[in-house]
């Protein structure tokens, strides 16, 4: 009973992908709101996509959102 772990039947590669839709969306986050875009809206549309729309708004970011958004400096 002490040997079992919470993700003993689970392989690593399994482990990584369910993890890989919400690593994706916490970066589309963190890099929209470290960035800045040419209307205060479209960063703020970027990021509640990001977070209402799970999957499908960090992977919107990550192939339409990038491109539109400039470094802060």
């Amino acid at each position: 009973m002490g040997d079992d772990m919470f993700f003993s039947d689970a392989s690593i590669t399994t482990i990584i992908l369910f993890m890989l839709p919400a690593i994706i969306n916490l970066w589309a986050i963190w890099h929209a709101m470290t960035h800045r875009f040419d209307h205060e809206k479209e960063k703020m549309l970027w990021i509640l996509g990001a977070i209402f729309l799970p999957v499908l708004g960090g992977l919107l970011y990550l192939f339409f959102g990038l491109r539109r958004s400039k470094p802060l400096y």
